[in-house]
């Protein structure tokens, strides 16, 4: 299932995709996972046919991991000298772009002799890119957290691309100087053209950048909010929202609202401009009316929002709702590196019966600047949040 929660609501028909691509690169053959097909690249239209066997080769794992799913991880293209190209023929508009990776010893080529770039349609994705740090960042977040996993899992990056009137979507992998390219798969969606959120708040900005079709955006976190689920019926559910069951689940502060906020902290690269899109839904029983719960956002300990009240924001309970926020995430020390951005919530002192916050989801996008996503991922980078 495509869990995409960006959004827009001015259309009252469901979207149907004009594009899907589905690539199970470095296999010959076509295999189904999650009922979605997925075709090998090895006589892939999209890859031209001269260059793929002089400037790349399939491989599979030495080793898979038993808790890493085989499609699209069982195989992979390992690109050895120079660029290689996907061109994918698609329509004018938005696409969504995730990229597959599983950072394995390949024919014999250790994870870490992989370094490359990414690039599509003129945008630097990656840069100096090293799936096997970043595969152990993650897993040394995720063990700091307390949660248990492979030691170097698979992961996939996403990112926002719209396409203008060549039609083509194109992405390139760059292998650096005495190192090595690799992919697992790429899926390629197409999304509503109405997609970009039009007036996102500046959180301690005069200005806010515009998020327009010049914007590429690249999906850092996509958060759903755990808790007991509550039987609520969704009232007008804006089309392309976030799935329903997101908008079930939220998480509050409870009883201990007087001695804490609720506070989520995310390892981000500095030097870009974030967009936050924050998903609300009043589905706790005793909350029916304005003024009854009322809380402050904080981002990066500056207030984006003094009063939040859903009764001011929507007609009731069930009525999911979201709010966009941009802010800057500054270089301290004048070198790109890994800072983390801060969310927090805390009950406002003019809520007249209930001192409680609460989210049901979120999402983090890092936003383009001059054409480029890219932070390039040195060790020192990936082994300091």
């Amino acid at each position: 299932m495509l869990l995409l929660f960006f959004t827009t609501t001015t259309t009252a028909q469901p979207y149907k995709a004009t594009d899907h691509f589905f690539l199970d690169c470095g296999s010959s053959t076509t295999s189904t996972t999650n009922q979605r097909w997925y075709f090998g690249d090895e006589y892939s239209k999209f890859v031209p046919i001269p260059n793929i066997t002089t400037t790349s080769f399939s491989s599979t794992p030495d080793f898979h991991d038993s808790s890493v799913p085989n499609i699209p991880y069982s195989s992979a293209r390992i690109f050895n000298d120079s660029s290689f190209t996907y061109m994918f023929p698609v329509s004018e508009g938005p696409k969504f772009l995730r990229l597959y990776f599983y950072p394995a010893t390949y024919s014999g080529l250790n994870p870490d002799q992989f370094f490359f770039s990414v690039s599509s349609n003129g945008y630097s994705l990656l840069s100096n890119f090293s799936a096997f740090l970043t595969a152990s960042y993650m897993a040394k977040i995720r063990l700091d957290a307390g949660v248990d996993g492979p030691s170097v899992p698979n992961f996939f990056k996403e990112f926002l691309i719209n396409v203008k009137d060549s039609q083509c979507l194109n992405v390139i992998f760059t292998p650096l100087p005495n190192s090595y390219a690799f992919i697992n798969g790429i899926e390629i969606v197409s999304l509503p053209e109405n997609l970009h959120a039009k007036e996102p708040k500046g959180v301690n900005m005069d200005t806010v950048p515009a998020i327009n079709k010049d914007t590429a955006l690249e999906n850092v976190y996509r958060l759903n909010m755990g808790g007991d689920k509550y039987a609520v019926k969704m009232i007008q559910t804006p089309n392309y929202t976030a799935p329903e069951p997101v908008y079930q689940t939220q998480r509050s502060m409870g009883n201990q609202s007087d001695v804490y906020n609720l506070t989520w902290i995310l390892p981000v690269d500095s030097g870009f401009y974030y967009m936050l899109r924050l998903h609300f839904c009043s589905i706790i029983p005793q909350y029916t009316k304005p003024r009854q719960v009322v809380f402050t956002i904080f981002i990066n300990n500056q207030t984006a929002e003094e009063e939040a009240d859903l009764f001011d924001w929507t007609q009731g309970s069930g009525h999911p709702v979201f709010k966009d926020y941009v802010v800057f995430v500054t270089d301290p020390d004048g070198h790109r590196s890994k800072q983390d951005l801060w969310l927090a919530m805390h009950p406002n002192s003019n809520s007249e019966e209930y001192r409680d916050a609460f989210l049901n989801g979120l999402e983090v996008f890092k936003m383009s600047k001059d054409n480029n996503l890219a932070l390039s991922h040195n060790s020192s980078q990936i082994s300091s949040p």
